[in-house]
């Protein structure tokens, strides 16, 4: 994927900064706004988009897909649909212990099992 530039240090940007940022229109954001649901800067209360930098490396994707690999509106849609599942499955399927180790949720719930049948032992005794 190509690199995002260094962003400053502020929390959001306005649709004129991202447009520079993107070298595109803005009516092109407008327009992906529509077209990819998962794009959905918030708004001030003057109804002006303000964009993350997670909406920026969103856009950059889209950018990446339509522009350089000349995917289609829906092509690109399916692709980052794909990508953010795996991304969910990977952070579903695995628990960071702060070790650098992780463990599965169905070895949480054996373990999880054992204790309780622990518990229950030492309650009877």
């Amino acid at each position: 994927m190509s690199e995002i530039p260094a962003l400053p240090e502020k929390e959001f940007f306005s649709i004129g900064e991202v447009s520079q940022l993107l070298q595109i229109k803005p009516y092109v954001l407008r327009y992906w706004e529509s077209e990819f649901k998962t794009l959905h800067p918030q708004r001030r209360i003057s109804g002006q988009r303000k964009y993350t930098k997670k909406d920026i490396e969103l856009l950059f994707s889209i950018k990446e897909l339509l522009y350089t690999k000349k995917f289609t509106i829906a092509g690109a849609r399916k692709t980052l649909a794909v990508d953010r599942r795996k991304k969910d499955n990977t952070n579903e399927n695995q628990l960071n212990l702060g070790i650098g180790t992780f463990i599965n949720p169905q070895a949480i719930r054996e373990i999880r099992s054992d204790i309780e049948a622990i518990v229950k032992i030492l309650k009877q005794q």
